[in-house]
């Protein structure tokens, strides 16, 4: 039997530190991350098995690092969703950004807000960025509007609460690190984690495909017996 990788999530890990080993700056990392985005979303849509790719790419810690490079990464984040929208088109990608974006500036706001709109009517991958995102913020967010709605707490309430209702079938980080750090934690429950030491700049398609075709022999039994 073979698992199905419908839905992948990865954590973009490594930029800073492949670009310094270069002796370059860390934003240098992270324009070359953002290539890697366009590669790995476009070989992504064209595997008809994966129905949704989310992608770790601000969390609500990561405020916390120099201001010139959090500025550099706002600038970068809309850059890159205006030269990718015809990527987006051309490859029938739906836009579906999650985390609480009302802490961007009112520019940023608006540019998230028409890739998703010009992308809505694609039916192929679902593409999702997660930017001011962290897991138990989303929780949270999600249980202070079923207190609001005064609506009586259930499993499939909250998940159709939060900001993705779907459960990650295949969570892979690279990078080197062996955690989560805030990402996903519902939707991960039962997710096969993979870790790789290829900083994000350095990881291919071809490492995903093997990656992939690990999950597919993994025994996956959702804390039953098979």
């Amino acid at each position: 039997m073979s698992n199905n990788p419908s839905h992948i999530a990865i954590i973009m890990d490594g930029n800073g530190r492949w670009a310094q080993a270069q002796d370059k700056n860390r934003t240098f990392g992270h324009e070359k991350g953002s290539e890697v985005v366009r590669t790995i979303t476009t070989y992504c849509a064209k595997n008809p098995e994966i129905d949704r790719l989310t992608l770790y790419a601000f969390s609500t810690e990561n405020w916390k690092r120099p201001k010139l490079e959090v500025e550099f990464l706002m600038k970068l984040l809309q850059k890159y969703l205006k030269q990718e929208l015809p990527t987006y088109l051309e490859g029938n990608i739906r836009f579906q950004p999650i985390g609480d974006l009302s802490a961007f500036s009112t520019s940023l706001q608006s540019t998230i807000r028409e890739v998703k709109e010009a992308t809505q009517h694609c039916t192929g991958l679902i593409q999702s960025l997660a930017l001011n995102y962290g897991g138990r913020d989303e929780i949270i967010r999600a249980a202070v509007a079923l207190q609001a709605a005064q609506t009586p707490i259930s499993f499939d309430l909250i998940s159709q609460t939060l900001d993705c209702d779907t459960d990650v079938d295949l969570l892979i980080r690279t990078g080197g690190d062996h955690r989560l750090s805030n990402f996903m934690l519902w939707q991960s429950a039962y997710a096969e984690l993979f870790f790789t030491d290829t900083l994000w700049p350095e990881f291919t398609t071809d490492e995903l495909e093997k990656i992939i075709q690990k999950f597919k022999k993994v025994e996956r039994r959702f804390g039953g017996l098979n």
